[in-house]
């Protein structure tokens, strides 16, 4: 083989002669596909060309791909989702200039979702700083290394090539330390043209980024001793749960505890497991309340919570942040929540509960309770027995035009196969979700790894149209299950050009839009706090008309009726999405209270 010779600080080193085709771009994907990322989603541009020219001969070798959203925010939804059903490490990409600053909200939302997502974003070459380069976004003009300082976990300039893989390997690490969350490389294009002295990467990355099988003993151990001395025990389930919830659920039923969820946790459980008592938080259930409150009960197993405004109930003392609490999480920050805790427990939850399970006394249930003698039917149609309670039963069942945004919320589960999933938009979106729609596990216990749940909603950072870049992502992730985004026209309106990403994957992904012509959330919101009724109406619009002339399969809706005859199984062997248009009861109110609460308290 012939080779050239590179001068080095060193001496003159041998390399093959296709050394030049190799950049430190190439490099980067090569990490990625070390990690089994599949794809990087985002917009290409000027400065950001070098990556997508890597990403072009990924493509013909079979490697991580590119995926071209319609906005930056939506790239980083989209790795948002696509982490949520793998695990695997969300990549999303921006050029210089605004294309890294439309990214910034996206990665503001993964960073309150505690999502490892690596941000790539171009700078304009080196030699151009500070001299007025068009788009220039250098720490001489518009600094978006310092914008995303605020809402990452590293974000930094790679200035040169031989600082490209130390830096690679400590935004990778750090993506995956407790806190988990977003990381940020800022690469001037010319270093991304660099060619690198190694032709393949150096470190193995995939070994940094495994979650170890940690726990403390001596936490786990005062925790069966609790377990096994309390007389009322209720079990709340986050989404931190999902990889250990057969556990979970197996000790739940050994010590015979109810089960409640937070709003992200209730996609674990089935919504007809006899001990499930429902939601707390946001728009979650009286049942659930009745739980926690009642006088009796001793001890609370809060597991994969960060307890936030949300999902603790606005923080309420009475409900659940007391002494009888036992905090479990693999993330010590979240413990910043909970000092008034009798017990923290820090370790992989599946560690933690397997050694439960292991340890704690098998005779603790002398007398199984009848809810757990009780024969479940697992069939969809026929098993309808619930015990926690609804807000608003008679309109849940109520078939009357125009559809009732609980009745459609009780419809969609039927509609379509047990390996969907569901996201809810910020706004009335997700509030009708979280209380109304119960999607159904036909899994009542037993070991298994659930990644993500089948329910999610946003609720933390809350942008509007996350669930429409996210559901994008999540059908990328898995192509054979369904993706159900449940959005409302606002958000549509603000993210509805991603549908075409979906038309263009062949994505199996149903759009269902509540349409009310109006911000729902803020609509109602204003009339139940007493504020000015302004800017909350919308111009009514045919979506399906929009999404028809995308390309898209779409229906309008304004009945039940007209719901139940769509052919759902056709829908769903689709390749390619669908939007629904449902023309929902206006008058119909949100289930808001803790948010409206919380508006009237701040007066």
């Amino acid at each position: 083989m012939n080779s050239v010779s590179i001068r080095t600080t060193s001496q003159a080193t041998p390399v093959p002669d296709n050394f030049h085709l190799y950049t430190s771009a190439d490099l980067l994907i090569d990490y990625l596909k070390q990690l089994s990322v599949d794809y990087v989603f985002g917009i290409p541009g000027g400065a950001i060309e070098p990556l997508y020219n890597s990403l072009a001969r990924s493509e013909r070798r079979h490697g991580p791909r590119a995926i071209v959203s319609r906005h930056e925010t939506s790239a980083a939804f989209m790795a948002d989702g696509y982490h949520l059903l793998t695990g695997k490490l969300g990549v999303c990409c921006a050029t210089t200039g605004p294309g890294s600053t439309n990214l910034i909200t996206g990665i503001a939302c993964a960073a309150a979702n505690n999502t490892p997502l690596l941000a790539i974003t171009a700078q304009t070459a080196l030699s151009t700083f500070g001299n007025s380069a068009f788009q220039e976004s250098s720490c001489t003009g518009i600094n978006t290394v310092g914008m995303f300082e605020h809402c990452t976990k590293f974000s930094t300039l790679v200035s040169h090539i031989d600082q490209f893989e130390r830096k690679l390997t400590a935004a990778v690490i750090a993506a995956f330390q407790s806190p988990r969350g977003p990381v940020h490389l800022s690469i001037p294009m010319d270093v991304m043209r660099e060619h690198p002295k190694v032709l393949k990467p150096t470190y193995d990355l995939s070994k940094q980024i495994c979650s170890p099988s940690l726990f403390d003993d001596q936490s786990v151990e005062q925790l069966c001793t609790l377990l096994n001395a309390a007389k009322s025990t209720v079990f709340v389930i986050g989404e931190g749960a999902s990889e250990a919830i057969g556990s979970i659920l197996d000790a739940a039923k050994h010590y015979n505890a109810l089960i409640v969820t937070t709003p992200h946790g209730k996609g674990l459980v089935s919504p007809y497991h006899p001990s499930f008592r429902g939601v707390i938080g946001f728009a979650g259930h009286a049942s659930a309340r009745e739980a926690l409150l009642d006088k009796n009960l001793d001890l609370v197993i809060t597991i994969g919570t960060n307890l936030g405004e949300w999902a603790s109930g606005g923080w309420d003392a009475d409900l659940l942040l007391n002494n009888r609490m036992v905090h479990i999480d693999e993330q010590n920050y979240n413990f910043s929540q909970s000092p008034m805790a009798r017990l923290h427990v820090q370790g992989r939850i599946s560690t933690v509960f397997e050694h439960v399970l292991q340890s704690c006394s098998a005779t603790k249930m002398t007398t199984i309770s009848p809810i757990h003698n009780r024969k479940t039917n697992t069939n969809i149609h026929t098993l309808n027995k619930r015990y926690f309670k609804l807000n608003d039963e008679k309109s849940w069942l109520d078939s009357t035009p125009p559809i009732k945004p609980q009745r459609l919320m009780h419809d969609l589960p039927k509609m379509f196969p047990p390996n969907t999933r569901y996201l809810a938009d910020t706004g009335a979106s997700f509030a009708w979700a979280i209380h109304y729609m119960h999607p159904f596990d036909r899994r009542m216990h037993g070991s298994r790894n659930a990644c993500g749940g089948l329910f999610r909603a946003c609720l933390e950072f809350a942008p509007m149209g996350w669930a429409i870049g996210c559901a994008v992502g999540m059908a990328f992730a898995k192509p054979a299950d369904p993706v159900v985004c449940i959005t409302g026209d606002g958000s549509i309106l603000m993210n509805g050009q991603e549908i075409t990403v979906a038309i263009q994957e062949s994505l199996t992904v149903i759009f269902v839009v509540l349409n009310d012509a109006a911000l729902g959330m803020v609509k109602h919101g204003q009339k139940l706090t007493g504020a000015e009724e302004i800017g909350a109406m919308l111009p009514s619009v045919n979506f399906s008309d929009m999404a028809k002339s995308m390309g898209a399969a779409a229906y309008r809706i304004e009945s039940a009726e007209q719901l139940e005859a769509l052919d759902f199984s056709a829908i769903c062997k689709l390749k390619g999405p669908t939007l629904l248009d449902i023309l929902i009861d206006v008058n119909e109110v949100p289930p808001i209270g803790m948010r409206t609460d919380t508006i009237k308290e701040e007066k």
